[in-house]
């Protein structure tokens, strides 16, 4: 379901995507308008489902987490009972920052980021030794050019 959302929503929203730790008090004055009125606009998009959970972005590279890899799978097993499998394996890896299942010649890409080559091929062995996968393709990130949570609003 769509919400309607105005001019001040969109800005209100901006705001949020760009620091979620802001004060009310300087959203209010960024998107010109007043601290309650921008309060209750957050409150209502929250219970429209707009706005979803609130969290802390990490640096990776300043925690160890240097190696960024996306897998690329190809499976020949389709039976619901595989797909519980693997999915369960992905959310129990904290390594998969990303899952998306796919249209085309490759089933699922993985985002997985980890310290290196070796804490990959950790994750590589761990991962085929829970699920039958026909095929997987690591390709490494040499450099990320953009990452970024914004929504276009």
């Amino acid at each position: 379901m769509t919400v309607r959302i105005d001019a001040l929503d969109r800005r209100i929203l901006n705001q949020l995507q760009e620091d979620a730790g802001q004060s009310l008090d300087e959203i209010a004055r960024k998107v010109g308008s007043s601290k309650t009125p921008v309060w209750n606009r957050i409150r209502k998009l929250r219970e429209a489902g707009v706005i979803g959970r609130q969290t802390v972005l990490l640096e990776p590279e300043a925690l160890g987490l240097e190696a960024c890899f996306f897998v690329l799978i190809r499976t020949s097993e389709h039976e619901a009972e595989w797909q519980r499998r693997f999915l369960a394996a992905l959310k129990a890896r904290p390594e998969v920052l990303e899952a998306h299942r796919l249209a085309g010649e490759i089933d699922y890409i993985l985002k997985v980021r980890v310290k290196n080559a070796r804490a990959y091929d950790a994750f590589y062995q761990a991962l085929i030794s829970e699920v039958k996968i026909h095929n997987v393709t690591a390709l490494l990130s040499m450099e990320e050019i953009k990452s970024t949570t914004m929504l276009p609003l």
